[in-house]
Parts: structure tokens; sequence; C-alpha cells
């Protein structure tokens, strides 16, 4: 990494002009899942830059943003260990100086799935990529598609707002047990850990959505919901406090 650059190094203009840009957006705990991302990102450009921000605007329940996980000394290594060559690692002020009031909404998409279970929680996804795009202008910004529901508002949001940067989508990536990689994984106590690769197995059964959401339950899960839709089939559950998602093409 060749720096941490101050914030407003980042607003005062094009820092990176004449250089192809990749950006990987983050709330940290990162994992391999993040650093693949950031793999791709070097592969594909002359400079990678990444962010690590929790986004309050996004989380509908205090106490699961009061639970997520910050380990930023661990994450500014495996930043470096990556070849990242810039961070962006702003606090809440330096991102909502208008106290949220202005804020980005999308009428359709994001009404569904985790939109339905968490109001107002795509609102403060989009707005939140939104300024980080605008302020890092990169070239190429790269999402996985575990939030694939996510990945397609984003884009969407890019096309509508014409804006330069194109958003890249890059796989899934697991565990050996099939549990998909999140930084949420790290919070599941270790019962709940040995039950959660049942979401990836059962969501891949040729069971009916409303057949999965019954065996989740009678295996522990509280699912919110089972759905299909863009190709896909999604599923979250809940394990203990520990809010889990996944989709698998059909």
């Amino acid at each position: 990494m060749k720096g941490l650059k101050q914030w407003k190094a980042l607003r005062t203009g094009p820092l990176f002009a004449g250089e192809e840009t990749g950006f990987v957006p983050t709330m940290g705990a990162l994992h391999d899942g993040h650093l693949s991302l950031l793999g791709r990102a070097r592969q594909e450009n002359d400079l990678v830059v990444a962010s690590v921000f929790v986004n309050p605007a996004q989380f509908n329940d205090p106490q699961d943003l009061k639970r997520y996980p910050r380990p930023v000394a661990e994450d500014i290594k495996k930043l470096e260990g990556a070849g990242t060559d810039y961070l962006l690692l702003p606090s809440a002020a330096d991102m909502y100086p208008d106290g949220y009031t202005y804020r980005v909404t999308e009428t359709a998409d994001s009404r569904g799935l985790c939109g339905a279970c968490r109001p107002g929680h795509f609102d403060g996804v989009l707005t939140v990529v939104l300024k980080l795009l605008n302020l890092v202008r990169p070239d190429r910004a790269y999402f996985g598609e575990k939030d694939y529901q996510q990945y397609r508002l984003i884009k969407g949001m890019a096309a509508a707002f014409f804006l330069d940067t194109e958003i890249v989508p890059c796989p899934t990536l697991r565990e050996e047990d099939g549990l998909a990689l999140s930084s949420r994984n790290l919070l599941l106590e270790p019962r709940h850990r040995e039950l959660a690769p049942a979401l990836n197995k059962v969501l891949r059964s040729k069971s009916s959505p409303s057949e999965i959401k019954r065996k989740l339950a009678a295996l522990g899960f509280k699912p919110d919901y089972v759905e299909e839709r863009w190709g896909r089939r999604f599923a979250a559950a809940k394990l203990g406090n520990v809010r889990l998602i996944d989709n698998v093409k059909i």
C-alpha cells in the first residue's frame, strides 16, 4: 500500500487521473471473498482503492450495527498484503455531513427480498455507494454476487445516474462446507456455525421455495424468505442473532 491518503485528498480532484482505477468498497472485517475482489481489481487496473466504512444508514437494527465486527488494524494488514494502493477510511461525519437528509431511493427491485425485511436498508446502501463512487471516481467497482440483489441495484443506479464506473460482479466464495463467506460469520456461535452450511445445501435442493422454508425452520433457522427471481433462488434466515443470506442459480 502506498500509504493511507487523507480523506480531503480524495475530495479535492482527480487524484487518479490518467490511471485506470479499480475500487472495492467494504464494511471491513475482511475475508477471502473481499480479497478475491481486490485480486480481480489488481488484475484489471493500474491502481486499486479500497474503502472500509461500517455504514450506519443501512442498518435498520441498532443492535446489529453495534455488534458488527470492526477489526480495522487486521483489515489494514490484509489490504497491504493484497497490494492495495489506497485505503479510504472515513467516519460517519465525513460521509454524512448533511445528517443523511439527502438519500437515494429505488422504487422497484429494492422493495422485495432483503428490502422487505429491512426497511430503509437499500436507501442506505445506494446512498453510500453513490457517495463513494463520486469520491473515488473509479473505472471499475467490484461487488460479490452473494449480495446479488445489492449488486443489481447498484448496477441499475450507476446506469440511471449516468456514472462512468463499470459495476463488475464477482462469484461468491465459500468455505469448504458450502457456507458463503461473510463478515457476519465471525459472529456465529460454534453450534450455529456448524449448522450454517445447511442454508446453502437446502437452497440447492430440488424442493420448492415453500418446502425449503419449512426445512430450514425444522433445522433451527428462522427464515425471512425463500424466493425465486432473476434466474436465481434467494434465501435469508437467522441463526441466533446473526442473519445469513445466500443465493444460487436455478
